[in-house]
């Protein structure tokens, strides 16, 4: 097989951010004398998926998004907390939680025989740093592309552009893109001209963006791979 390249988003992808941010947080209300009731975590989560997809829009900054959801998060559940502080803790309890997802590691090593990895992720840079090193996988990706560091957020096609000219040798066309959002990675590669394959292990349907493949475990992305190098051209 030639070395064709993949773009492997992180979060939810690889690894399982949603129980990382369940860790997390538990970590931080407890902190700060709030309990960390499953209620409360899964309004939080709510709370956050949506902030982040405004930012996804360019609706919100980072920053805003960062202090903003413990803000309307605090409100929610009638307390009065510094946002900001609190951010600051479930950041660095965050930077310290690394789940892999059922799959990943034999994935990551599959994959690193036969392609060119890179990774995707629009995290901050602080917390996927600590992920990263905390579970091992730097190893397998030749570049490492962060938003945050890039200025510019999947889906916006800027952040694939930079990708791609700090990439020797790669055409759009010798990459896919495999990630689990839908409104981040799907539109984005689709909006930078890229192969996408969605990861879907929910059986969600894709509503008005269509992947051009879906994998519904991480077992399944391998023979993927290999048919879609079958259907398009070098």
């Amino acid at each position: 097989m030639n070395r064709k390249a993949v773009f492997l988003d992180l979060d939810d992808t690889i690894l399982d951010f949603h129980r990382s941010e369940a860790f997390a947080l538990s970590k931080t209300l407890s902190t700060v004398g709030v309990d960390p009731t499953p209620e409360r975590i899964s309004l939080y989560s709510a709370v956050n998926d949506a902030q982040w997809k405004l930012l996804e829009k360019g609706e919100l900054t980072r920053d805003e998004v960062l202090t903003r959801r413990f803000k309307i998060f605090f409100e929610q559940i009638g307390l009065s907390l510094p946002a900001l502080q609190i951010r600051h803790i479930y950041e660095k309890n965050l930077s310290e939680s690394a789940f892999f997802l059922p799959g990943a590691p034999t994935l990551l090593d599959s994959l690193s025989k036969d392609f060119r990895l890179f990774a995707v992720s629009n995290g901050t840079a602080a917390v996927q740093d600590g992920r990263i090193s905390l579970s091992g996988i730097g190893k397998y990706f030749e570049k490492i592309f962060i938003s945050e560091r890039i200025g510019f957020n999947k889906p916006d096609p800027r952040f694939f552009d930079f990708c791609f000219s700090e990439i020797k040798e790669l055409s759009r066309a010798d990459t896919v893109l495999i990630g689990d959002s839908l409104t981040s990675d799907i539109l984005g590669g689709k909006n930078a001209g890229i192969v996408t394959l969605w990861f879907n292990p929910k059986g969600l349907p894709c509503g008005e963006t269509v992947p051009d493949f879906t994998a519904s475990s991480l077992e399944e992305i391998p023979e993927i791979l290999k048919r879609i190098w079958e259907d398009v051209p070098s």
